[in-house]
């Protein structure tokens, strides 16, 4: 059975490793957003895997559990922010690509409010520990980012770089001004 204080692989690696067309396509994803490892990439899509099958299964199904397994992950999708309607159909979830899961992700969101010069330098104060939501610090650069939680992203005020004359933030977006010293 294993033991249950041993984390599991949560993503399925690509059914061959040398696919030219996959690589390329991996290729540019590392570079936009700081990712360290393809891993990270096969994750993501696994997730998308996921909710895809979940919703197409939910659309074929007409029983309580399919219908209330399909509010659940409309649920889930709009408190992330990747589907915006209020009536979200079967077919939101099915034009999802890897991207919309990428720009949720923590260590981009913090590359994208300027609180880092690079999504590299934004993975870094996140594992260093810089990085906090609501005053909770977040280690994990894969965390996914909810629309509520997103306001809340900040420097841990316990942190060096919570001084606004720190030399990493010198011309970089503070508090939503760009400091140009």
């Amino acid at each position: 059975m294993g033991d249950p204080s041993k984390s599991r692989k949560k993503y399925s690696g690509p059914s061959h490793p040398w696919q030219k067309e996959r690589i390329d396509e991996e290729k540019p994803l590392l570079k936009e957003y700081g990712l360290v490892n393809k891993k990270e990439i096969w994750r993501i899509t696994s997730l998308l895997r996921r909710y895809k099958k979940i919703a197409k299964g939910s659309i074929i199904a007409k029983t309580k559990a399919a219908a209330k397994e399909r509010q659940d992950l409309f649920r889930t999708l709009k408190a992330l922010g990747l589907i915006q309607q209020d009536n979200p159909q079967g077919d939101d979830v099915l034009s999802l690509t890897q991207k919309d899961f990428f720009e949720r992700r923590l260590q981009t969101i913090v590359f994208r409010k300027g609180m880092a010069h690079s999504a590299k330098q934004a993975r870094q104060f996140i594992t260093h520990g810089h990085i906090a939501i609501g005053g909770r610090k977040v280690t994990v650069p894969g965390y996914l980012v909810t629309k509520a939680e997103e306001g809340q992203i900040g420097f841990l005020p316990s942190s060096s770089l919570s001084s606004a004359d720190h030399p990493e933030r010198q011309g970089s977006i503070q508090n939503g001004k760009e400091n140009k010293e």
